[in-house]
C-alpha cells in the first residue's frame, strides 16, 4: 500500500461571507442522489432519481472544489445519497486528493460498501469518517432501513479504524425507535476511539415527522449521565462542529449532542451544501436552490458565474432556526436527504 497522503490543512482566508457576518469555510458537496438503503426518516418512500445528465459529473465537481478552495474554503465533506453507489467514487476521491492536496477532504457514508475501500481512503489522505448508523440491533436495523446489511456497516467500520480512520457515528434520535440503545452506543464508545453522536430528529424531507418522535437532547443527556461519567468538552469547530462532546471516564472515544432543535448553532454556521444535481443550498431548512449546473456547462459563462451566483447566494443566507419557527406545517423543508446530501 502506498504511504498516506499527509496534509498539512492550510485552510485559506475565507472570501466568502453573508449579509450576517458569517464567514463561509465548509462545503459539503453531494455526488450521488442515489442510495442503497431507505431509512424511514430520509424518504419514506422512493423519491424520483436525476437522470444521468443530470448529475454532476466527476470533472465538474473538482472544478466546483478548485473554485471553493480558491474562495477559502478550506472544508469539503462528499456526501450522498450513498457516495460509494456512485461508480468510480474512490477514483474521484484519490483525484481530489492529488488535485487538493491541502484541502481538509471529509467523507459522509452510510458504511455498507465502504470495507474494500478503507486503506485506499486512508492513503489519499481522509482522515475522519462520518458514518450514519442509527442502531446496534440487526434486526432493528433491517425494519429502519429496509435493508440487511447491519453486518456490512460493522465490517466498514472496523475497517476503517483499522486503516487509521477517525470514525464518527451519526445517529438520529428517535423516540420509539432507538431510544433503549443509549447503554449499547456508550458502551462502544468506550470499547472503540469512535465518537457517537446523537442528531435531534428534524423536521424535514419525505417521511413523515411528528414532535413526540423527538428524542430531545435535554433528554438523551440526562440519561447519558446516569450510564457514563461524562465532561464536558470545550467546541473546536474544526474537529466537532456543531456537535457538543464529551468525554468518556475510561473510555476511548467520545459522546454528543448535536442539537438543531433545542440549541440551534446557525449564529455560527459556516457552510454550503451543494447538491448532485449542481444545486446551491445556503441552509439545509430551507427549499430555496440556486442552479449552478447551466452556468457549469454553459461554453462561455462557467465558474466565474458560478461564483457570482455563491456571492448572490449569501446575500439571502437565512437563519435556520427562523425558519423553523415560522414554519406552518409540521415540516420546515419538503426535500428528503438524500437529494440534498447527508
Amino acid at each position: 500500500m502506498s504511504a498516506p497522503v499527509m496534509s498539512t490543512h492550510q485552510v485559506p482566508a475565507p472570501q466568502l461571507h453573508d449579509d450576517k457576518g458569517r464567514n463561509v469555510s465548509y462545503l459539503r458537496l453531494s455526488v450521488t442522489d442515489r442510495c442503497n438503503l431507505r431509512c424511514l426518516y430520509c424518504e419514506g418512500s422512493i423519491s424520483p432519481r436525476l437522470t444521468h445528465n443530470d448529475v454532476l459529473r466527476y470533472e465538474e465537481l473538482l472544478d466546483l472544489m478548485g473554485l471553493a478552495e480558491n474562495l477559502g474554503i478550506g472544508k469539503v465533506r462528499l456526501t450522498g445519497g450513498e457516495p460509494f453507489a456512485r461508480k468510480g467514487f474512490m477514483e474521484f476521491m484519490e483525484a481530489a486528493r492529488l488535485r487538493f492536496p491541502a484541502m481538509d477532504l471529509r467523507l459522509t457514508s452510510n458504511a455498507t460498501l465502504i470495507a474494500p475501500y478503507a486503506q485506499r481512503l486512508a492513503a489519499a489522505g481522509v482522515e475522519r469518517i462520518n458514518i450514519s448508523l442509527d442502531t446496534l440491533n440487526p434486526e432493528r436495523f433491517h425494519k429502519v432501513t429496509g435493508q440487511d446489511l447491519y453486518r456490512e456497516v460493522r465490517q466498514g467500520i472496523d475497517a476503517c479504524l483499522a486503516a487509521g480512520i477517525r470514525v464518527k457515528i451519526n445517529a438520529v434520535a428517535l423516540k420509539g425507535v432507538n431510544d433503549d440503545e443509549l447503554p449499547g452506543f456508550l458502551q462502544l464508545a468506550r470499547e472503540n476511539p469512535i465518537d457517537i453522536r446523537f442528531i435531534e430528529f428534524m423536521p424535514m424531507g419525505g417521511a413523515s415527522w411528528a414532535s413526540e418522535q423527538v428524542w430531545s437532547a435535554e433528554d438523551i443527556l440526562a440519561q447519558a449521565k446516569n450510564l457514563a461519567e461524562l465532561t464536558p468538552l470545550e467546541r473546536d469547530g474544526l474537529d466537532s462542529g456543531p456537535a457538543q462532546m464529551f468525554s468518556i471516564a475510561g473510555g476511548l472515544g467520545r459522546f454528543g449532542l448535536i442539537t438543531p432543535l433545542s440549541n440551534h448553532f446557525c449564529a455560527t454556521c459556516n457552510r454550503l451544501r451543494i447538491t448532485s444535481g449542481g444545486n446551491l443550498r445556503t441552509c439545509l431548512f430551507s427549499d430555496r436552490v440556486f442552479r449552478l449546473r447551466p452556468a457549469l456547462r454553459h461554453a462561455k459563462l462557467g465558474l466565474p458565474f458560478v461564483e457570482r451566483i455563491l456571492r448572490r447566494a449569501l446575500k439571502a443566507k437565512p437563519l435556520g432556526f427562523e425558519l423553523l419557527a415560522a414554519r406552518r406545517s409540521g415540516k420546515v423543508c419538503t426535500t428528503g436527504m438524500s437529494a440534498i446530501g447527508g
